[in-house]
Parts: C-alpha cells; structure tokens; sequence
C-alpha cells in the first residue's frame, strides 16, 4: 500500500502546481473514515482507495481526481455525507465522488435491473465530467486484483461477468487497452477457469519449446528496419489467454490451428517514419491478405491510431506487427486520459479532453431513450461492442459503425432526426433499399420526408443501439397516443350505456375506485382491456351493472367504435388469418395488454368461442389500403401465372407475396398476398380472374 508522502510525491512529480495539503488531508480522511473496516483479504479497507488513487497516478490525473479516488468509498460505505465532503474539500471533488459512489444494492431488484441501474447512473455522470469514468475504472480494476479474496463463487462470477459486459467495453472505447486487457483476462480467468488454465500452460510450454523465440523476432525486426535508417524500439509478447480464447470461439478452431500467437510492437519517433517501416517490412516478409488495417489514416472512434498487419516470418511464424509513433504509443496505453487536462485554466475551472467521446454522447442518448433495465444493457452492449466499419457522407464525412449496419443505422448516426425522417437511401449513388447492409467505405446518402416516422419493420434489421433506441422510444410514444385515442372512443360507447351523463366530480371519483392516476391512465387501460367494461360502469355508477343485467354475452354497442386515425401495429393489429380489407365488416378481439385483433365478422376464428371481449368496429371512412390474401387455381399451362399477373396489373394491385402451395396433374394451387384499397377494389380482380379461362377458382383466404 503507497504510503501518504509516496501518493504526493508521486502527483508533485507530474504536476508540481498540485493542492498538496488537499491532498494530505483527503488521505487522513479516508483512513480515518474507514477506521477498523476490512476487506475481504484481511487487510484494511481503506488500502482499496489507496491503490487506486496509485494506479490513477500512473495516468498522471490532476489533484481533483487523485482526492476523488481516496474518497470514493465514504458516501457508500461510511456515515460520511455529500456535505462534509463538499465543506471539506469543495464542490467540484464532492460532485465527483458523488457521481462515482456506487448505488445501495436492492434486493427486490432483479440481477439486470441492479446492473442496468449502476450503468444509468455511472452514465449520467462520467456525462457531465470524464473523470468519474477514469476514477470507476480504477476502482473496478483494483476489485478484479483482488476478486480471488472473495468467498462466494457466484458473487465473483457476477463481479467478473458485470466486468467483462460493461467495464472492459467502456475501457476500450476510451482507448485504455492496458486497462481492458488486464480486467478481460481476470474476468476470464473467474469465468472460465478451465480454458484459462488449459491456455496458459500450453503458452508456458511453447516458451519451453524454444523460450527465445519471440525475443530472436524482435531482435531481427529491430535489426532490419534500423539497417534501414529508421530508428524504433521493438516490443514482443504472446497474445493474452482471453484474446486467443476468443479467437478460438470466433474461428471454432483448436490453439494448435491458431497461427499469430505472438504480436509486435514497432514503436517510431514520428507518423511519417510509421509508413516507412510498414513499407520495409512488407519488402522483406510476406502479407498475410485481409490483415491490414490503418488505424493512422482512419483512427478509431476511441482516437487509437496505429498500423496492423499480418505477415509470415523468416522463422514460418505468422506475426501481428502494430506500428505506431511513440505519441499514438501514449495514446494507446491512456487512451482518453492521456487528453486530460490536470493543469488549470485562468478561470479556475479545469479544462474538459478534447471533443468529449462521440460514442459517449450516443449512450447518454440511448440511456434517455431506453425504458427498462433489459433494454438499456441491450443497447449499451450494442453501442459498445460490436466491430466497425467506416461509411462517409456525401460532404466526405467519417462515420464509424458496427459491422452489418444499415442505411438506417447511418441516419441515427449522423442525427436523430434524420433517422426518423428517413425514406431511402443510395450507397455508392445507387438507390437501395434500407436493410442493406453498409460495407468499408461505402458513401452514404440519405433520403428524407418530413412527414415520414419511424417503421416498427425496422426493428428487423438494425443493429446500432443508438438507432434500435430511438424507435423504441418513437414507436412507445406513438403507442400510448393511439392507445388513448382508442380508449376515448371505447369511452365513449361504455358512457353510453349508463342512465345519466357523468360529470368531471363522478369521473374523478371512478378514478379513486379503479386506483388509477388520471384521464390518460383510464384510457390506456380500456384500450389494453387491463380493466372491462363492467368495471369501468361499475366504477362510474356503483350498481349500474347490476341493473343493466349480466346475461349479455357481449357487451351491447350503440355505435361501431371506429379506428379512424389509428395506426396498424400499433393500437391494433389485423389478423393474420382474414386479412381484413377497408370495406369489410369488422369484428375486434380484446385481449389483456395487447392491441386489439380486427377480423372480418366472417372469420372462422371467431366460431371458436375465444377467451376474449368483442367490440364492433367500423373502418375510417378515408382508410385505404390493405393486404388479401387469395387462393387460386390455375390451368398448368404455359402463360397462365403471367396472365394472373396482367389483371393484377391492369387493376393497378401490387402482388407481395406468391407461393405454390399444391400442383396435382393439369392444374396448380397458388396463394397470393395482393396489396389492394379497399374491398370493392378485391371484388373486381376476383371478378376478372373468374373470367378467365385458365383460371378454375379464385376465392378470397
């Protein structure tokens, strides 16, 4: 454990103007809150702040940081409130231990809820000042040292696994790779103990086998470019256990398939002399095709910049080679802290990193979009995991995405509302449609309408957190609206029924009775069939159902409700079964929590005595557009599909789906789905099938 003038020492030696006594004094606080507490190890409890207050050193973070690690346990752990700590050492460092104090664990909560609650809050405040992100790391790296300490199997399982979902993803998104690598290979090594322990010992004989081996290739590599007249250092290891182990998933092949066990570091004095060394390297050895990345030219969205290739040495081994400047070097260990600021500004405030992460502002967003727990860990692991591509706007505008984007995920990427605006897209100048996937360096245009909105279709196809948020959110509200305009109209009906108008003083008080919030709340509720009618007439008027008498099978409706405005999908859905038209009788099935289901009144679904509540609709008198469903049998001759065909088209119907169900002898059975306006529309292509000779039956699903 660093000793009181060891931690100032330290900070004095990058960062000669630091708050010294500040310093000192948050040292003494700790121990002193701390007092008696133990870690799981047996050792003082305030020796965890402590070292990670060291590690933070090693990034070399200004005095605010260093104090909010030493203090970042009192709130939660100690009877220390947010005033002492703001009275004793300002606003700043008390609004950062803040923002790092871990939530109080809630048994109630589920596992995804506790985590997903954690994640909200850290996001929330490594938001408004990156350094609480810097400090949580820390913490949590210091934890997985020393997780082993800890009794309980499935508790350090959960730590490890919480590890490796969320905290080693935001270290590489910063660019802190020692970071990640190190919190990956514990958390594997608690996740995974066999294939560690079955990975490290073979990487242990390998270096029995020929224990020089990657010193001899850095050695030559030092000695080939330096007789070249570039100057560099030369750095050689084997690929951690957890690295391998996942290339071993990714590729389902066995580690005496692996190839590149082993990756260089080829470290230069300036970027030119980067493309230099590539060039000689390249001469001498052989590339290996598909392994070359320029991270120089097109950084990483984390800022990470260097040069990745692949060849076969003159010893038979395929090598990974990182080439980079001692500058990228830095960036590359520290990633975002190496940015930080510790200096302050004339105006006393402390100076934010360059450009607060992009990819932070995307999960701020998606944390403001996402609705429950489950949700919001789906989105974030989204955001921060997948491998990326890099697409450009027209103005030549670098966007970088996960791997199997599409248009779509380009629109939420670049704006919000471009994503919700979007119509069609063209990739390389050609118009595609929107599920396409978006390879390297595609140029991306989008296609917008104002009165366009987000496609719940869409869903299918997305990939990006940040675009799969923004539906959800766009879809959720567009739901509620519909959902309590429909339960205005089902309202209205269920109003009707009773023997006196009720006035605002009655309807408050059926509020009281169903125990909901308000007018919205009632509305919703009738939609979703969360509450029936009767208690909704009982609720209004005590005794009115009584009166009204219980033998009616379904409750009686003075007028069809319509659904006039509404969306399919949304505040209902049309069956599958029917395929309703506008135009035909309607019948609706009310189920509890879901939309409504519309058949029409001839449905065979509805002869089956369903567990659900009627309601008679009527379509919105402007409604067009729907999709039938059509059987028919057709002569087997040659033409005779293309002759279908020509009266759809004359009658001005899309077909949308066609298939052969049944070819028996001279004649075959097709089932067509037929995008029509309305029923009269489908009667009169029946109409004309029927008056074809090679066709023997055409009758509506």
């Amino acid at each position: 454990m660093l000793r009181q003038y060891e931690l100032v020492e330290r900070v004095k030696s990058y960062d000669p103007d630091a708050d010294e006594a500040m310093i000192n004094r948050a040292y003494v606080f700790s121990v002193q809150k701390h007092g008696s507490q133990k870690r799981a190890s047996g050792d003082p409890y305030f020796s965890h702040p402590i070292e990670v207050a060291g590690i933070l050193t090693d990034l070399y973070l200004d005095d605010q940081t260093i104090v909010t690690a030493l203090l970042h346990d009192t709130i939660e752990d100690t009877l220390v409130t947010y005033e002492e700590i703001e009275k004793a050492f300002g606003k700043d460092v008390a609004r950062l231990v803040d923002g790092v104090t871990k939530l109080s664990k809630i048994e109630a909560q589920s596992e995804n809820e506790r985590a997903a609650e954690n994640l909200r809050k850290f996001l929330l405040a490594m938001s408004d000042d990156i350094r609480v992100l810097l400090v949580k790391l820390a913490d949590r790296l210091h934890n997985m040292r020393t997780l082993h300490f800890i009794a309980k199997p499935e508790k350090r399982r959960r730590i490890a696994k919480e590890t490796m979902d969320i905290y080693a993803p935001l270290a590489e998104r910063i660019g802190m790779y020692d970071f990640m690598r190190e919190m990956q290979l514990l958390a594997f090594r608690e996740l995974e103990p066999e294939a560690y322990d079955s990975i490290t010992k073979r990487l242990e004989h390998l270096k029995e086998g020929g224990e020089d081996k990657v010193e001899r290739i850095a050695s030559s590599l030092q000695l080939l470019l330096g007789s070249n007249d570039v100057r560099v250092t030369v750095s050689g290891r084997e690929k951690h256990p957890y690295s391998i182990w996942r290339k071993m998933q990714e590729r389902h092949i066995s580690f005496e398939q692996l190839t590149d066990v082993m990756a260089f570091r080829v470290i230069t004095e300036k970027t030119e002399d980067c493309y230099r060394a590539l060039g000689i390297i390249h001469q001498h050895f052989k590339m290996v095709p598909g392994k070359f990345k320029d991270y120089i030219s097109t950084p990483k969205r984390n800022g990470y910049r260097s040069i990745h290739t692949t060849v076969i040495h003159s010893e038979n081994a395929r090598i990974e080679v990182q080439i980079r400047s001692q500058d990228m070097h830095r960036d590359s260990e520290f990633g975002l802290a190496a940015h930080w600021a510790y200096k302050q500004s004339s105006g006393g405030q402390t100076t934010r990193p360059d450009g607060q992460a992009g990819w932070l502002r995307d999960l701020v967003e998606i944390l403001e979009q996402s609705q429950d727990a489950d949700e919001l860990l789906e989105h974030t692991r989204m955001a921060m995991y997948q491998d990326r591509i890099f697409a450009f706007s027209p103005k030549g505008e670098l966007h970088q995405l996960p791997k199997g984007s599409t248009p779509v995920d380009f629109a939420y990427a670049v704006h919000t509302r471009l994503g919700n605006q979007t119509v069609g897209a063209k990739i390389n100048g050609r118009v595609m449609p929107l599920r396409t996937s978006l390879e390297n360096g595609d140029q991306v245009e989008i296609l917008k309408s104002d009165g366009q909105e987000p496609q719940p279709g869409w869903l299918t196809f997305v990939v990006t957190g940040k675009a799969r948020a923004a539906i959800r959110r766009y879809i959720r509200n567009k739901q509620r609206g519909e959902q309590i305009a429909l339960g205005e109209k089902l309202y209205e009906e269920i109003a009707s029924r009773l023997p006196v108008e009720i006035g605002d003083k009655g309807f408050n008080a059926g509020l009281k009775r169903l125990k909901l919030e308000d007018r919205a709340a009632l509305m919703i509720a009738i939609a979703t069939h969360r509450v029936t009618d009767a208690e909704v007439l009982e609720a209004l008027i005590p005794g009115s159902t009584t009166a009204e008498g219980s033998d009616d099978a379904h409750p009686r409706q003075h007028e069809p409700v319509s659904i006039r405005g509404l969306t399919p999908g949304i505040a209902y859905v049309l069956s599958d079964c029917c395929h309703p038209v506008p135009g035909d009788r309607i019948v609706g099935l009310r189920r509890v929590g879901v939309p409504i289901e519309v058949h029409t009144i001839d449905c065979k679904v509805l002869e089956c005595g369903l567990d659900a509540e009627w309601v008679d609709l009527a379509w919105d008198t402007k409604s067009k557009g729907g999709t039938a469903r059509l059987a028919i049998i057709v002569k087997n001759q040659p033409g005779a599909l293309a002759s279908v065909a020509n009266i759809f088209g004359a009658n001005k119907a899309n077909i949308l789906n066609l298939q052969l169900v049944n070819r028996e002898g001279p004649f075959h059975t097709d089932v067509i789905d037929l995008e029509v306006s309305d029923a009269q529309h489908l009667n009169r292509i029946l109409s004309a099938l029927r008056a074809l000779d090679i066709v023997v039956q055409a009758d509506r699903v």
